[in-house]
């Protein structure tokens, strides 16, 4: 899953979103920090889909996933589903075409919703730049457009700024790629990228304060790096791991930080925290849980209380473990427990 497949609901619920096969797959608890739901429940029917589905959330809590799916022998198309509440069935999936009006996946999708609610799926087209296709201020899908870009290589990495207007970072040999928003429901447009030795398949935003998104990314030499349009890549630690970190902003004891998670070289998940947007004051790796699979990921989030959760899954056992934030200073978290 490209993007934060573990989320909270409007509701205060949490929902886990994992590929299965030829589908994707939500589960979800009961109630607030309350027991899961015995058994996961497929997203937009019966449509089979290809591995390499996305997910978003918005400020309204709803969920936005986007994936390919087999149209005929050689060639697919994306499809698009909402899922407005954890109790709640997501839509069926919704055929939102090809970026070059046909033929076979171009490239792993990304989407992000935004302030108003809308959402926006991106992928990489034919010519190895980025299309975009988003729904409109008056309900319904906009064509397709072409962002423009070159060689972008791995997944995309989509995010909503805090003012609710939409970006997109893409690797390219050389360098990071970046598009924004200039304004409300408005194409997004290229603008100031920045050379970096880039590891395809690392990239990650977050909205870290009202004026910035935050780009983490590992270099060529193994460094977790942070970045900020307008400023240098700053290296904050060594990546814990080969795939992307999982990031989000919490208080822990009265401080504005982001916490990281990835799962490690020795199998177990790695966390880190530092104050939101000061990388110069460092941060370090602690490892936390069992040693897990090889395919294994991690995806962090806020419960009800605001505290961190964190959620682990292997793909090729379908195991999925959780573990929060206790009572306590720092960022001591309880037992791993398997859903």
């Amino acid at each position: 899953m490209n993007g934060d497949w573990l989320i909270r609901g409007r509701d205060g619920r949490l929902t886990v979103y994992l590929p299965s096969g030829d589908a994707v797959l939500c589960r979800a608890e009961r109630g607030p920090s309350g027991p899961w739901e015995d058994d996961p429940r497929t997203v937009g029917g019966a449509q089979k889909l290809h591995p390499g589905a996305a997910v978003g959330q918005g400020a309204d809590g709803y969920a936005h996933l986007a994936a390919w799916r087999p149209t005929a022998p050689g060639e697919s198309g994306l499809v698009h589903s909402t899922h407005f509440r954890p109790h709640l069935a997501p839509l069926d999936w919704t055929p939102i075409g090809h970026p070059d009006k046909k033929g076979d996946r171009t490239g792993p999708p990304a989407v992000t919703v935004d302030g108003a609610g809308r959402g926006y799926v991106f992928v990489r087209n034919g010519n190895g730049g980025v299309s975009l296709r988003n729904q409109k201020v008056k309900g319904g899908w906009g064509g397709w457009l072409d962002l423009e870009g070159h060689d972008v290589e791995g997944e995309l990495a989509a995010v909503t700024g805090e003012s609710g207007l939409v970006e997109l970072y893409a690797c390219a040999p050389g360098g990071i790629l970046r598009w924004r928003q200039e304004s409300d429901g408005k194409k997004p447009v290229r603008t100031e990228g920045v050379e970096a030795s880039v590891r395809p398949g690392t990239l990650r935003a977050l909205a870290t304060s009202d004026e910035h998104t935050t780009l983490f990314f590992t270099d060529g030499s193994g460094d977790l790096c942070a970045w900020r349009p307008g400023e240098k890549p700053v290296t904050l630690l060594a990546a814990a791991g080969p795939g992307p970190v999982s990031a989000v902003r919490c208080v822990i004891e009265g401080y504005d930080c982001t916490v990281l998670a990835q799962r490690s070289a020795s199998g177990r998940v790695a966390f880190a925290a530092y104050p939101t947007e000061q990388e110069s004051a460092g941060a370090w790796w602690t490892e936390s849980g069992p040693r897990l699979p090889a395919d294994a990921v991690v995806s962090v989030a806020l419960d009800e209380h605001e505290k961190v959760v964190a959620a682990s899954l292997s793909p090729s056992t379908g195991t999925v473990l959780l573990t929060r934030r206790k009572d306590e200073p720092g960022l001591a978290l309880t037992e791993w427990q398997e859903l």
